[in-house]
């Protein structure tokens, strides 16, 4: 019952993935071309990706036990391999979340990082800021670097101002 008013369905959530497969392009530089720029970019979008599956994790176990060395990140070698890891993520995530009793909801759940506790808390606490805030500010960060390579950033609550709704026309802000 706690979990319901997290999960939007239907119309209320924009479709990032319907945006992205026409409005971002597969590579901006491939890497190594340009010093500045390097793979951040799609690591931080396979991150993205990623994040929703971290609510299974937490409704699923007690503990997460993080061993830097055996860490491999996701790094998407193309939008489609992104779009589809981050739906299937989100797909279960939510199913996941519906399932979920209060009593599952402030279960304790424990973070260790090479053996030392970093954080113990409900698993309600977990879902709200080390995986919902966590993905928020990571998908703000990834749209800053989109912004910063000039490519068209999708509104998120509403039209962003590279959107003709927002009352720019062309749909690219000045």
């Amino acid at each position: 019952e706690q979990i319901k008013d997290l999960i939007r369905t239907g119309s209320e959530s924009p479709n990032l993935g319907e945006y992205l497969k026409t409005h971002i392009p597969a590579r901006i530089y491939a890497p190594g071309t340009v010093p500045a720029y390097s793979n951040y970019g799609a690591a931080l979008a396979g991150h993205v990706a990623d994040l929703p599956s971290w609510a299974m994790h937490t409704l699923e176990t007690q503990r997460l036990e993080l061993e830097v060395a055996k860490f491999v990140p996701f790094v998407p070698s193309s939008t489609l391999e992104l779009l589809t890891r981050f739906d299937k993520h989100v797909r279960e995530a939510r199913a996941a979340l519906a399932k979920a009793s209060d009593e599952d909801l402030n279960a304790t759940w424990t973070m260790k990082r090479e053996g030392k506790t970093v954080m113990t808390m409900p698993r309600i606490a977990v879902l709200r800021t080390v995986v919902m805030n966590h993905l928020i500010h990571h998908r703000a960060q990834l749209g800053v670097y989109l912004r910063l390579l000039d490519v068209a950033v999708p509104g998120m609550y509403g039209p962003s101002a590279d959107e003709p709704a927002f009352g720019v026309s062309g749909g690219k802000a000045a």
